[in-house]
C-alpha cells in the first residue's frame, strides 16, 4: 500500500468533497458527492447516533444508490444540512427517478458541537444553507483540521477536525477515508505528542513523531466531555465494486481503525458512525481475497485520517480545549 495521489479520499476517482463553515456558529457541514450515483452502507458502533435515511442502506432495502453523504455538525438541527444538498442535487437534475420525478438520496450523521462557545441562538436553522454552500464547493482538492463538520469538533483533551487519507492497493484499487472527530476518546497517548494511530502512519503526515515509548495500559479513561457531547463521524470509500453487503463489510471492518486511533471509542456516550461507498469503477479480481483487502485497507485510512483531523486542527480566538498544533506543533 502506498498513499494515493492527494492522500485524501477523493483520490477515489468519481468523488469529490465540499467544506461549509461559520466561525461564528462554530460548526459547518462536508459533503461528499460523486459524478454519479453511488453504492453505499452504514454500521453504527456508538451508543448515541444521530441519522438521516441510514435505513434505506441496508442491503436488502430497495435503493441501491445514494448521491451524497453528508457530515454535519449541530446535533440534530445538523440533519437539516441533508436538505440543502438534496435542493442543489434537486437544481443539478440529480436523484433516484420516480416516472418523470427525481428524488435525490442523501444520508447523513451528525456529530453534537452546541456547546463549544459558538453563537446558537439562531432565529432560522442554519444547517441547509451550510449544507448547499457544501455541496456547491464540491471538488477534488478540500482543506483538512478546522472546517466543515470538524470545524467545531473536540476531543478528549484537544480540538478534533476533518481528517482524510487514502491509499492505493497492490492490485490497483483505491481505498480512502473521511471523518469528522468529535470524541470522548483520546486521540493522543497520555500528554502527547504521540498518536495512537502512530503505527499507521504514513510519510510524516502527521508529524512523523512514532508511537509513544510508554503508556500506562491500567489507567482508566477519565470522561473529560460532557456526556453526549460527542460522535465521531466518518465515510470510507473505494473504486472497488462492491456491493451493499460488501460495503456493509467494510463499513464494519473500518471501526478497527477507529479503535485504533481513539481511545476508548464506541463508548455509550458518542454516536460513532461510519458510511462506506464504492464508486464500482474497478472489477474486483478476485471475489474473496479483494474485499478483504478493501477492508484492512479501509480501517489503515481511518486510523490515520483520524490523526490527521487533529494534527492539523487550528487555533481560533474563543477556543475552549487547546489545538495539537499549540501545544506541540510550531502553529
Amino acid at each position: 500500500m502506498r498513499p494515493g495521489e492527494r492522500n485524501l479520499i477523493t483520490d477515489v476517482d468519481g468523488i469529490f468533497v465540499g467544506n461549509a463553515e461559520d466561525d461564528g456558529l462554530r460548526s459547518g457541514a462536508t459533503v461528499l458527492t460523486g459524478n454519479r450515483p453511488f453504492a453505499a452502507a452504514v454500521h453504527v458502533m456508538g451508543g448515541a447516533p444521530g441519522t438521516r435515511e441510514t435505513d434505506l442502506l441496508a442491503p436488502d432495502k430497495l435503493v441501491a444508490e445514494v448521491d451524497a453523504l453528508v457530515l454535519s455538525g449541530g446535533s440534530a438541527f445538523g440533519l437539516d444540512a441533508c436538505s440543502g444538498v438534496v435542493d442543489g442535487l434537486r437544481a443539478a437534475g440529480r436523484g433516484f427517478a420516480v416516472s418523470d420525478v427525481r428524488v435525490p438520496i442523501v444520508p447523513g450523521a451528525i456529530l453534537f458541537d452546541l456547546l463549544n462557545g459558538g453563537d446558537k441562538k439562531w432565529k432560522a436553522n442554519p444547517y441547509a444553507a451550510l449544507g448547499r454552500a457544501a455541496y456547491d464547493r464540491a471538488d477534488r482538492a478540500f482543506s483538512l483540521g478546522s472546517v466543515g463538520a470538524g470545524t467545531g469538533a473536540t476531543t478528549h483533551s484537544l480540538k478534533g477536525g476533518l481528517g482524510s487519507a487514502s491509499v492505493v492497493l497492490q492490485g490497483g484499487a483505491t481505498v480512502g477515508a473521511l471523518v469528522a472527530v468529535n470524541s470522548i476518546g483520546s486521540v493522543i497517548v497520555g500528554d502527547g505528542p504521540e498518536f495512537w494511530a502512530a503505527p499507521w502512519e504514513m510519510e510524516g503526515e502527521f508529524g512523523g513523531h512514532g508511537p509513544a515509548q510508554t503508556h500506562a495500559p491500567a489507567n482508566e479513561p477519565m470522561l473529560m466531555k460532557r456526556q453526549g457531547a460527542a460522535t465521531t463521524i466518518g465515510i470510507v470509500a473505494t473504486d472497488a465494486r462492491l456491493d451493499k453487503a460488501q460495503l456493509q463489510r467494510m463499513a464494519v471492518a473500518s471501526h478497527d481503525g477507529m479503535a485504533r486511533a481513539i481511545v476508548p471509542a464506541h463508548t455509550p456516550f458518542d454516536g460513532d458512525l461510519v458510511f462506506a461507498a464504492s464508486t464500482g469503477t474497478r472489477k474486483l479480481a478476485d471475489a474473496l481475497v479483494d474485499p478483504f483487502l478493501i477492508g484492512h485497507a479501509a480501517a489503515v485510512c481511518l486510523a490515520r485520517a483520524i490523526a490527521r483531523a487533529v494534527y492539523e486542527a487550528r487555533p481560533k480566538e474563543g477556543d475552549r480545549v487547546p489545538c495539537w498544533q499549540a501545544r506541540f506543533g510550531q502553529g
